[in-house]
Protein backbone atom coordinates (compact mmCIF):
# COMPACT_ATOMS: atom_id res chain seq x y z
CA UNK A 1 0.00 0.00 0.00
CA UNK A 2 1.27 3.44 -0.91
CA UNK A 3 1.98 6.24 1.47
CA UNK A 4 1.68 9.72 1.85
CA UNK A 5 3.63 12.29 3.79
CA UNK A 6 1.70 14.78 6.16
CA UNK A 7 3.66 16.47 8.07
CA UNK A 8 6.88 14.55 8.48
CA UNK A 9 4.62 11.17 9.43
CA UNK A 10 3.72 8.77 6.51
CA UNK A 11 0.49 7.84 6.18
CA UNK A 12 -0.95 5.10 4.38
CA UNK A 13 -2.80 5.62 1.26
CA UNK A 14 -5.75 4.02 2.14
CA UNK A 15 -8.83 6.14 -0.02
CA UNK A 16 -10.47 9.30 0.84
CA UNK A 17 -12.57 7.42 3.74
CA UNK A 18 -9.52 6.38 5.56
CA UNK A 19 -8.01 9.98 5.28
CA UNK A 20 -11.04 11.41 6.43
CA UNK A 21 -11.31 9.24 9.39
CA UNK A 22 -7.96 9.99 10.09
CA UNK A 23 -8.32 13.82 10.64
CA UNK A 24 -11.44 13.10 12.64
CA UNK A 25 -9.33 10.87 14.53
CA UNK A 26 -6.47 13.39 14.76
CA UNK A 27 -8.89 16.24 15.70
CA UNK A 28 -10.57 14.18 18.71
CA UNK A 29 -7.10 12.51 19.72
CA UNK A 30 -5.92 15.89 20.35
CA UNK A 31 -8.81 17.01 22.46
CA UNK A 32 -8.42 14.38 24.32
CA UNK A 33 -4.61 15.32 25.42
CA UNK A 34 -5.44 18.77 25.85
CA UNK A 35 -9.50 17.90 28.19
CA UNK A 36 -7.60 14.88 29.70
CA UNK A 37 -4.73 17.41 30.88
CA UNK A 38 -7.32 19.95 32.56
CA UNK A 39 -9.23 17.60 33.91
CA UNK A 40 -6.49 15.75 36.05
CA UNK A 41 -4.71 19.71 36.77
CA UNK A 42 -8.08 21.00 38.00
CA UNK A 43 -9.70 20.45 41.12
CA UNK A 44 -11.58 17.77 41.44
CA UNK A 45 -15.48 17.62 41.93
CA UNK A 46 -15.10 21.66 40.51
CA UNK A 47 -16.73 23.03 37.29
CA UNK A 48 -13.21 22.81 35.44
CA UNK A 49 -13.00 19.08 36.16
CA UNK A 50 -16.06 17.70 35.25
CA UNK A 51 -16.51 19.77 32.54
CA UNK A 52 -13.25 19.04 30.93
CA UNK A 53 -13.71 15.82 31.86
CA UNK A 54 -17.02 14.97 30.13
CA UNK A 55 -15.08 16.27 26.96
CA UNK A 56 -12.49 14.19 27.41
CA UNK A 57 -14.89 10.93 27.44
CA UNK A 58 -16.72 12.02 24.32
CA UNK A 59 -13.52 12.39 22.41
CA UNK A 60 -12.25 9.44 23.64
CA UNK A 61 -15.32 7.43 21.87
CA UNK A 62 -14.79 9.50 18.84
CA UNK A 63 -11.16 8.51 18.85
CA UNK A 64 -12.65 4.74 19.53
CA UNK A 65 -14.97 4.70 17.15
CA UNK A 66 -12.48 6.23 14.20
CA UNK A 67 -9.47 3.79 15.46
CA UNK A 68 -12.56 1.01 14.66
CA UNK A 69 -12.98 2.20 11.31
CA UNK A 70 -9.91 2.68 10.25
CA UNK A 71 -8.30 -0.68 11.81
CA UNK A 72 -11.01 -2.86 9.70
CA UNK A 73 -9.99 -0.70 6.75
CA UNK A 74 -6.47 -2.04 7.32
CA UNK A 75 -6.88 -4.80 10.16
CA UNK A 76 -3.40 -6.62 9.40
CA UNK A 77 -1.28 -3.38 10.15
CA UNK A 78 -3.98 -1.54 12.53
CA UNK A 79 -5.56 -4.86 15.16
CA UNK A 80 -2.89 -3.71 17.89
CA UNK A 81 -4.35 -0.35 18.12
CA UNK A 82 -7.77 -1.22 18.03
CA UNK A 83 -6.60 -3.68 21.24
CA UNK A 84 -5.38 -0.31 22.46
CA UNK A 85 -8.16 1.80 21.63
CA UNK A 86 -10.70 -0.71 23.08
CA UNK A 87 -8.84 -0.50 26.29
CA UNK A 88 -8.35 3.26 26.52
CA UNK A 89 -12.75 3.53 26.06
CA UNK A 90 -13.07 0.54 28.38
CA UNK A 91 -10.91 2.10 31.32
CA UNK A 92 -12.45 5.61 30.45
CA UNK A 93 -15.86 4.04 30.72
CA UNK A 94 -14.80 2.46 34.24
CA UNK A 95 -13.38 5.25 35.89
CA UNK A 96 -16.59 7.72 34.61
CA UNK A 97 -18.97 5.37 36.38
CA UNK A 98 -17.48 5.22 39.00
CA UNK A 99 -16.80 9.05 39.59
CA UNK A 100 -18.84 8.61 42.97
CA UNK A 101 -18.76 5.59 44.68
CA UNK A 102 -15.40 4.49 44.42
CA UNK A 103 -13.46 7.57 43.36
CA UNK A 104 -10.18 4.98 43.44
CA UNK A 105 -11.53 3.18 40.46
CA UNK A 106 -12.48 6.49 39.08
CA UNK A 107 -8.91 7.69 39.55
CA UNK A 108 -7.15 4.93 38.06
CA UNK A 109 -9.71 4.06 35.00
CA UNK A 110 -9.49 7.51 33.54
CA UNK A 111 -5.61 7.78 34.09
CA UNK A 112 -5.27 4.23 32.85
CA UNK A 113 -7.23 5.34 29.71
CA UNK A 114 -4.78 8.41 29.38
CA UNK A 115 -2.30 6.01 29.74
CA UNK A 116 -3.30 3.77 26.41
CA UNK A 117 -4.72 7.14 24.73
CA UNK A 118 -0.82 7.92 24.66
CA UNK A 119 0.41 4.39 23.81
CA UNK A 120 -1.80 3.86 21.02
CA UNK A 121 -0.20 7.71 19.97
CA UNK A 122 3.62 6.87 20.40
CA UNK A 123 3.89 3.16 19.26
CA UNK A 124 2.08 4.17 16.11
CA UNK A 125 4.06 7.36 15.62
CA UNK A 126 7.09 7.57 17.89
CA UNK A 127 9.00 5.77 15.31
CA UNK A 128 8.24 8.85 12.95
CA UNK A 129 8.98 11.65 15.57
CA UNK A 130 12.22 13.29 15.16
CA UNK A 131 14.54 11.95 18.09
CA UNK A 132 12.53 9.30 19.05
CA UNK A 133 12.92 7.41 15.87
CA UNK A 134 16.06 6.52 17.11
CA UNK A 135 14.42 4.36 20.24
CA UNK A 136 13.57 1.21 20.28
CA UNK A 137 9.96 0.26 19.91
CA UNK A 138 9.42 -1.39 23.22
CA UNK A 139 9.85 2.15 24.76
CA UNK A 140 6.61 3.41 22.82
CA UNK A 141 4.97 0.55 24.78
CA UNK A 142 6.11 1.23 28.06
CA UNK A 143 7.13 4.72 28.13
CA UNK A 144 3.63 6.44 28.94
CA UNK A 145 2.98 3.68 31.87
CA UNK A 146 6.20 4.04 33.08
CA UNK A 147 5.36 7.76 33.35
CA UNK A 148 1.66 7.54 34.36
CA UNK A 149 1.33 5.03 36.57
CA UNK A 150 3.15 6.56 39.64
CA UNK A 151 1.30 9.81 39.07
CA UNK A 152 -1.92 7.84 39.32
CA UNK A 153 -0.73 6.19 42.36
CA UNK A 154 0.36 9.44 43.99
CA UNK A 155 -3.05 10.54 43.06
CA UNK A 156 -5.02 7.47 44.59
CA UNK A 157 -3.16 7.53 48.04
CA UNK A 158 -3.75 11.29 48.34
CA UNK A 159 -7.49 10.20 48.63
CA UNK A 160 -6.76 7.34 50.75
CA UNK A 161 -7.38 8.07 54.87
CA UNK A 162 -4.00 9.41 56.61
CA UNK A 163 -2.98 6.38 58.78
CA UNK A 164 -3.28 6.37 62.48
CA UNK A 165 -6.97 8.81 61.74
CA UNK A 166 -10.18 7.49 63.05
CA UNK A 167 -13.42 8.55 62.23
Amino acid sequence: MDEIDIGGIPVPDAGSLFLTILAIHVAAGVTCVACGAVAALSGKGGVRHRRFGRIYLWALGVVFASVSVMSMIRWSHSAHLFVVGAAAFALALTGHLNRRRRPYLHIAGLGGSYIALLTGFYVDNGPHLPGWDRLPSWVFWILPSLIGLPMIARAIGRRLPAKGVTS
